[in-house]
């Protein structure tokens, strides 16, 4: 059966000496892989953390976004993605989807907004690009930021710039095992503004200033004050050697899943059961290939019988009771009726069939 996700792992010749140095905590190779990720991103305003979980967490944090404020998000994302909002004491208002394509409706972020609205979280649905300029069009005319949640969408496209690099406030990135690229666990954070960068990575570090904590004896400074909220959650120097080795061939592996995609584009381009999802100005990393089938079961069935594991890989989260709003959303409803993904990651080989 090929797998719908599969955890890429170069080789590691370094890895022994780094945990036999003792040199094992945020470093030289944290350091290192910031700059690679800010150089293919290309914006410097970005950090690396030790989880997703963090990377969301800083964000908030950063914004000002705390217990009991208001955060508008779509229920058609990971789980992981929306944990930590109500984790933070946040009110998560749920977004509509566009049904085409899952991410979120900007006819919806209109409609759900309101004076308490602190902030909007728009998810690139399984690294499907949503409608950025539209949502971040409305965000601004009520003095809203925009979280691109871009757990799955690292290396996806939107008018001929990666993600992180379209004047989004706030991009937030996931280097979980089965993501690319992977750091066995973690994640990134990129902001749109220097000054909430730098104050990220205070909020990163405890809340601390390394520049005057210690004093010219290596003692911690008694006048260095700690004036804000701050996590553990700086990326080690194993997990970010990691990530420096598949940054190497980032772009070969994002090359060869696009290339699958293609490959599928052609299998269902006059199916009309099976629609394959696209739109314009958008080039998904195809984390996975996503369809719209009109008969979901029997489609994921089929692929299953083929060798092609097949998924809805979420659920719409807004059944769950933890989140404290079931809003009835007819996009959600269908989209989540309809939306099937089959494997396109880099291990599929140029003779796998394909079928229909």
């Amino acid at each position: 059966m090929i797998p719908l996700y599969k955890p890429y792992m170069p080789k590691l010749p370094e890895l022994n000496s780094i945990i036999n140095s003792g040199d094992l905590a945020f470093g030289k190779h944290g350091i290192e892989f910031e700059n690679i990720l800010k150089q293919f991103i290309g914006n410097d305003n970005l950090i690396v953390t030790n989880s997703y979980s963090n990377a969301l967490n800083i964000a908030l944090a950063s914004l000002g976004i705390g217990y009991g404020d208001e955060v508008l998000v779509s229920p058609m994302a990971c789980l992981v993605s929306l944990q930590p909002l109500v984790s933070l004491g946040l009110k998560v208002r749920w977004l509509d989807v566009d049904p085409n394509y899952g991410t979120v409706s900007p006819e919806s972020v209109k409609s759900r907004i309101t004076k308490d609205t602190k902030a909007i979280i728009h998810n690139h649905f399984c690294g499907y690009v949503g409608y950025i300029d539209e949502v971040n069009s409305i965000a601004k005319q009520f003095g809203i930021p925009v979280i691109d949640d871009c757990i799955e969408a690292f290396g996806s496209e939107y008018k001929g710039k990666r993600i992180g690099n379209v004047k989004t406030d706030v991009t937030v990135f996931s280097f979980n095992a089965v993501r690319i690229p992977n750091t066995i666990e973690g994640g990134a954070v990129v902001f749109n503004n220097k000054v909430l960068y730098k104050k990220s990575k205070i909020i990163r570090d405890n809340g601390i200033d390394r520049s005057n904590f210690r004093d010219e004896n290596g003692e911690i400074n008694p006048y260095c004050d700690i004036t804000t909220i701050g996590y553990n959650a700086t990326m080690s120097n194993v997990n970010a050697y990691i990530g420096i080795k598949q940054m190497e061939i980032v772009n070969e592996l994002l090359l060869k899943q696009r290339a699958n995609a293609y490959s599928w584009d052609k299998v269902f381009c006059n199916n009309s059961k099976n629609r394959s999802i696209s739109r314009k100005d958008t080039n998904p990393n195809y984390w996975v290939y996503g369809l719209l089938s009109e008969n979901k079961m029997e489609t994921l069935l089929r692929f299953r019988e083929h060798g092609f594991y097949s998924s809805s890989v979420h659920i719409n989260n807004n059944i769950y009771s933890i989140f404290k709003e079931k809003a009835y959303l007819p996009g959600v409803q269908e989209f989540s009726k309809k939306f099937l993904a089959i494997p396109s990651g880099w291990w599929m080989g140029d003779n796998d069939g394909k079928t229909n």
